[in-house]
């Protein structure tokens, strides 16, 4: 154990986590004892709403999908935060896990919460983004767009996935073309994320885009 309790965190996982599909060093660094709790798997939510009160934490940390932390702590009018922050660990799709944590807080989560929770990532190795509670965060809004606009842009055929994705990676300096990204990383996960984010925010960008509908539908029938 840490000889400061206060930098400790216990970690409990319920549901399968894409933040930690294996083994990681911020998972090892974990505590039975520790000060703080991190909540993490597919149920953080209701493991952190089943879990009583923790006000007395320094921080608690709540994995996320593409949903808003306060679906798990509740809203008030603008007001709302606490010692509770939520985190996700960017991943895209079947791809390994990225070295960024997103940590997102809400209007009034307390600055100390905020510290604690980004040295604990940061021992670990990680990268951490402080962000707004907004579904989707930093960088799926960001990206889905882009790449619903290249798989349209291949339907219209503007030209060829391969010559896209060499014009991108050439004059951008992308390490990889968007279709070959998607490809690789799943076009049924980019239809999800998308789809919800879409319903969330009702912008005609994240509409999922007519080749992750598709791969979605051969995904729900095989």
């Amino acid at each position: 154990m840490s000889h400061n309790v206060k930098n400790t965190y216990r970690v409990s996982t319920s549901g399968e986590s894409r933040s930690f599909p294996s083994a990681h060093a911020f998972t090892d660094k974990a505590d039975a004892e520790g000060a703080s709790r991190v909540f993490s798997g597919a149920d953080a939510g209701a493991a952190f709403r089943a879990a009583g009160e923790l006000g007395a934490c320094p921080f608690v940390a709540i994995e996320l999908g593409t949903e808003c932390l306060g679906v798990h702590t509740g809203e008030d009018r603008g007001h709302e935060g606490s010692n509770v922050v939520g985190f996700a660990r960017f991943r895209m799709g079947s791809a390994d896990p990225s070295a960024l944590i997103e940590l997102v807080r809400q209007p009034n989560t307390r600055d100390a919460s905020i510290a604690a929770a980004k040295a604990a990532f940061e021992a670990a190795g990680f990268k951490v983004a402080v962000c707004g509670d907004f579904p989707g965060r930093i960088v799926d809004r960001l990206v889905r767009p882009y790449l619903n606009a290249a798989l349209r842009r291949l339907d219209e055929k503007l030209a060829s996935a391969e010559d896209m994705d060499k014009t991108l990676c050439l004059g951008l300096g992308y390490p990889e073309g968007p279709v070959a990204l998607l490809t690789r990383t799943g076009l049924a996960e980019h239809h999800d994320v998308t789809q919800a984010l879409y319903v969330a925010l009702g912008q005609e960008p994240y509409a999922p885009a007519r080749r992750a509908q598709v791969a979605k539908a051969r995904e729900d029938k095989a």
